[in-house]
């Protein structure tokens, strides 16, 4: 028992030195750290795009949460709203170019900590 705490104790600190880098580099690239949360959820999506209800269940906060920091970004313009082509009751989201670019500057950024972080999942994972 006393190594599994080691174990989750040392993964909880790189876990969270990899997220406090992510929010150095996210405030950077103009970025706040929940922008770049929703930007990286997004375009880490299957075909690039979301919508809300996909955002609630991947960020773990409630419907109103996602829908105010969707229209924050949306009004600094990092992300574009439109109808969905197959249900146009369904809204989808997309990353306008600038959103695009300062996720990219901001993931590439992140290079080195990214690798360590994967290591060490994967060494859990073994």
């Amino acid at each position: 028992m006393p190594s599994d705490y080691a174990a989750a104790a040392a993964f909880r600190a790189e876990l969270r030195r990899f997220l406090r880098r992510s929010e150095e580099c996210a405030r950077t690239h103009g970025l706040t750290p929940q922008q770049h949360m929703l930007l990286l959820m997004i375009a880490g999506s299957e075909d690039g795009s979301s919508t809300v209800s996909a955002l609630v269940e991947r960020l773990q906060l409630t419907q109103s949460a996602v829908t105010e920091l969707v229209q924050r970004a949306e009004e600094a313009q990092l992300v574009a709203r439109s109808t969905s082509p197959s249900d146009r009751r369904v809204t989808v989201l997309r990353l306008t170019p600038d959103g695009e670019a300062r996720l990219r500057r901001t993931h590439a950024e992140l290079g080195p900590e990214r690798r360590q972080l994967k290591a060490i999942i994967d060494r859990l994972t073994d």
